[in-house]
Order: C-alpha cells, then structure tokens, then sequence
C-alpha cells in the first residue's frame, strides 16, 4: 500500500468497476463483485491488490504473484495463479495506470490552505524564510531553515539541523538530520513513468517516496524523482552537484559523489563511495559496485564491478578506453589525419 502520509486511498472497488474502468475482460465474470483497495507489483500483491505483467522476464513472478488479480494478455493469462483472477487486455501496462489513478490520489496541499498547515509540526528553532509554505501533516527537526518562498508539501518529514534554501519544492520525501538543500532543487516529483495506452502516451502514476539519509547536501536545482513502487534512496553523506537528476526507484549508496550534470537513469542501484565526473550518463537499470569511478561525459551501458574507473561512451575501464583512444590517434596520424 503506497505510504498514506502520501497518498489518500480510495478502494476498494470491485473488479467489475475496474474492467469498466480500464476496458479490460474478467477471465471468471462470477468473480466480478470480488474488490481490491490498492495496486502492487507482481511480487508485493496480496489478496487485496491488483497487479499487471507485461514483461516475459517477469513470468516467474507471475505464477507466483499473491495479487488478487492482474491484468495480462489474453496469451498469457493461463499462468495466474488459481488466486489471481486474470483481467485479460491488450495493453496490461496502461490499465494498471488507470486502476492506480482510480486506487490512489496524491496528497496536495489545497488552494485554501493557510500559509503554514495547523496540522504541520514544526520543533523549537525552526526559522522560515519569508514566502515559505508548510502542508498538511508535514514535521520539521529543531533547527531547520527552510528558505523563501520554499515549498514544503503535505505528509514530508525533515530532520534536525538541516538548511533548505529558496525556492525548493518537496514532497512525499523523508529527509534525515542535517540535510542542505541548495536553492530551485525539487525533491519528490514524479519520475518518468510512461506507457503507451489506445495509440498515446499515457502517465503511469509514481507510488514511491525519496528518502534521503542524514548528512547529504542536494545542489541547486538538481531533481530526485520519488519512486514509482519502491523508493528512492539518497545514502548517507552522499554529495550531490547542481543541476544533477536521479531518477524513479535509483539507490544511492552512502559516500557517493556525483559532479554536475550527472543523469542517473530509472531503478539503477550505486554502491558505497562511488563518485560520478560531471556529465556521466546511467542507463536504466544498471549495477554500479562500491567504490567504482565514473569519468566525466561517460555513458554507463552496462554494469560497472567494484573498485574499478571506466570512461568513454559507451564505458568501459579507462585503459581499454585510453588503450583504444591512443590507437585511433595514431592510425590518424598515419593516415595523414593530420593535415590541414
């Protein structure tokens, strides 16, 4: 269930209701009046929730999956376990979109709400800058700053000691102790879930949350996505540059160093002490071992072992790549690349 500080839940509703919502078929009509009250992937479902597949390298868990039901393909439904009601559609992906935005609301601070929420929790020694707007639920640590015109939305908690600058927006983030924030950053956003759906584009709602560990500095207007299921995870005295984006369900580990211009890509998972030159590029879903280097402007394709540099677009450990680039110089010589 997504965290409720976050999101307001609005099931149950039956699976009928459901099919009507998202066009899909129940494979067992009878069972149609049965409810769910939240979404959920394959491997988190339970009896109360609907899940989708959509993907051949989930098919284990698929035959497995706790949910009540799921949507799938009509080619594939057979593999649902005897618990799971198939909602059988063409496009499983874009359903689930539709079954979490009639499941779950995000939390948003509403047009009539005074500046500073009177459910808001705010410790001794807070200072608010002037313009600064504090939601519903939301609780600050003893000593804070939070900057002008800094937006802090419903359900966040941060911790003591930290420094929010001007202009920062936050939501459905937890923040540890001593956290600084530099000015125009956003934190909890959606990330960049998209399916398509009926020949369109179509948003897949971000369930997840940010949070971000103690001791981390943030740079001015970098961008954390909050998770799209799990969360994403800043680690402990990690050091973020400006203008840096990490995306839906990344996992930082702790002592990590990313320049500016830095993109990580969705669900990548980076060690302990690993330190990233401004502009490496992260495609999605990669391992980065503790402690790996990753040069400036390298585009990371693959996973990258422990302990290791790599550079170059696509990368790879720097002296295959100074090995390669050295020879390509010299073969250019040769060939009178030279001249003018």
């Amino acid at each position: 269930m997504p965290d409720p500080r976050f999101f307001e839940n609005l099931g149950p509703v039956s699976l009928n209701e459901l099919a009507a919502v998202t066009g899909a078929v129940l494979a067992r009509p009878q069972d149609g009046e049965l409810t769910v009250g939240a979404v959920a992937p394959l491997l988190r479902g339970n009896a109360a929730s609907v899940s989708f597949y959509s993907d051949r390298r989930y098919l284990d868990d698929l035959k497995v999956t706790g949910s009540g039901a799921c949507f799938v393909s009509a080619d594939v439904a057979h593999f649902a376990p005897e618990t799971c009601l198939p909602l059988v559609t063409r496009e499983p992906h874009a359903a689930y979109a539709a079954a979490a935005n009639r499941l779950h609301r995000p939390r948003r601070a509403s047009h009539g709400d005074p500046a500073i929420h009177p459910t808001a929790e705010l410790e001794e020694g807070v200072v608010l800058g002037h313009g600064a707007t504090i939601g519903a639920g939301a609780r600050i640590g003893r000593g804070t700053s939070i900057g002008a015109y800094s937006v802090i939305g419903p359900g966040v908690a941060i911790g003591r000691g930290g420094a929010i600058g001007s202009h920062v927006t936050i939501g459905f983030a937890l923040i540890g102790d001593r956290v600084d924030i530099l000015s125009g950053a956003v934190i909890g956003e959606p990330g960049f879930g998209v399916t398509v759906g009926q020949g369109r584009t179509v948003d897949v709602p971000q369930l997840g949350r940010v949070v971000i560990q103690d001791n981390v500095g943030i740079g001015a207007n970098t961008c954390i996505d909050r998770g799209a299921w799990d969360d994403t995870v800043i680690g402990e005295n990690t050091k973020i540059d400006n203008l840096v984006q990490i995306a839906h369900n990344v996992r930082l580990g702790r002592n990590c160093l990313l320049a500016a211009h830095t993109g990580i890509s969705g669900s990548c998972t980076v060690g302990d002490g690993v330190a990233f030159g401004g502009r490496a590029g992260i495609a999605d879903h990669i391992v980065i071992g503790d402690r790996a280097r990753i040069a400036a402007a390298a585009g990371v394709m693959k996973d990258v072992p422990a302990d290791e540099m790599w550079a170059g677009l696509p990368a790879r450990p720097i002296r295959r790549y100074m090995r390669e680039t050295a020879w390509l110089a010299k073969m250019a010589r040769m060939r009178g690349g030279d001249r003018e």
